[in-house]
């Protein structure tokens, strides 16, 4: 089984986040400045040994990719941002590809959202983002072909794993990636293996996923939504198109980072979201599973934010178990994305940390070896 985390490039200093934030801003001045909300709430987070690190630093690189090999998990899904030709938090992504030590096979997500004040409930467009026509469609796949070439890079049948993380905001969105497929052919692959990051897209009336192979389940937003099935649907329809208002006048993820606008009231059983994640049945042989250690975005969003109560490694690893047997009776996979390496500021963090060490590592090794399914790696990847 391969567990495939996402990973958070946030934690290195960039020009631009000096200015909009202030000097030296990355995403541990939001895991530091984090504070008790209510009784037993365990913030701030703090990394096993204080741990504050700097992605730039090859070590860091090599440390995680040691360790998540260590503990069963089979990749990292880096997190990518482009806009028009503008990449930002590009750094640590390229430097692993240059970096054979990173023994670590990897994916990318395109964050294809523009780059707002969204983490603190602002809606201030920072750097729009733009898709253009064939000419930066082009750009775009020819920046992202030395990684698809890498030894390291993950493929189905030779054809890279390319994830989008909003597609429905994409107007463009089938003539681009059949543009893609074609430029992949032209550079020796069978093509591409294309997903997306399902937080909205299939809400969406008009949906079309034809250009798709796989629905990543994205856990545990995605049983968030389960979680209000029983809303009214008119009440609910009403939620979308304003969410899609907001997402595409301002580009605010109102139902991600606005989630306590819908969901009132800060702590949520992390029980129960387990509970709708096991409950759930693929809609389509597209979708593939996903999995969560927690989730606490109070550190972004204080007390706009939601914070899951009752986490425990014990419970990670039973939940998680019960999830991998799942992903192969249920949903005839074998690979499940995990939410997430190093999103400290959201609560969801497999990395040690002073509250669990690396409990939660473990558990994911235990769930793994349970099933018989902890991964062959393949070897030398890197070389």
């Amino acid at each position: 089984m391969k567990i495939i985390a996402f990973y958070l490039p946030q934690f290195h200093e960039i020009p631009e986040n000096d200015e909009w934030w202030g000097k030296g801003f990355t995403e541990w001045v939001n895991v530091k400045k984090a504070k008790p909300l209510f009784k037993g709430h365990e913030q701030p987070r703090v990394p096993l040994g204080k741990n504050y690190y700097n992605l730039l630093s090859p070590e860091t690189q090599v440390w995680q990719a040691k360790i998540a090999r260590e503990y069963g998990v089979y990749g990292f899904c880096y997190y990518h941002y482009w806009f028009d030709g503008k990449m930002l938090l590009e750094k640590p992504m390229e430097n692993m590809l240059h970096n054979p030590d990173v023994d670590m096979p990897f994916c990318i997500c395109w964050a294809n959202e523009p780059w707002t004040k969204a983490w603190v409930g602002e809606t201030k467009v920072l750097i729009p983002q733009h898709y253009g026509e064939k000419k930066e469609w082009a750009d775009h796949f020819n920046y992202l072909l030395p990684f698809f070439k890498d030894s390291r890079y993950i493929t189905e049948d030779s054809k890279p794993l390319v994830v989008i993380y909003r597609p429905e905001v994409i107007g463009c969105l089938n003539e681009m990636l059949d543009y893609w497929q074609e430029l992949a052919k032209e550079n020796g692959f069978p093509g591409l293996t294309v997903a997306y990051q399902n937080i909205d897209f299939d809400l969406q009336t008009d949906k079309d996923d034809s250009r798709f192979d796989y629905d990543i389940e994205f856990q545990p937003l995605y049983a968030q939504h389960d979680m209000t099935k029983n809303t009214h649907p008119h009440l609910k329809a009403m939620r979308r198109k304003l969410a899609g208002i907001v997402e595409r006048r301002f580009g605010f993820d109102l139902m991600r980072y606005g989630a306590g606008f819908f969901n009132k009231g800060v702590q949520v059983d992390y029980d129960e979201v387990w509970k709708k994640v096991l409950e759930r049945k693929p809609e389509t042989e597209k979708n593939i599973p996903g999995a969560f250690v927690t989730w606490d975005n109070t550190p972004r969003k204080g007390e706009k934010g939601q914070a899951f109560v009752g986490d425990t490694p014990e419970k990670f690893k039973k939940y998680l178990s019960a999830q991998i047997k799942r992903a192969k009776d249920v949903y005839h996979k074998d690979f499940i994305f995990m939410y997430a390496w190093n999103e400290w500021a959201e609560g969801g963090y497999l990395e040690p940390d002073e509250r669990f060490g690396y409990g939660n590592l473990e558990a994911i090794r235990k769930a793994l070896i349970e099933n018989d399914e902890f991964p062959t790696y393949p070897e030398n990847i890197a070389e």
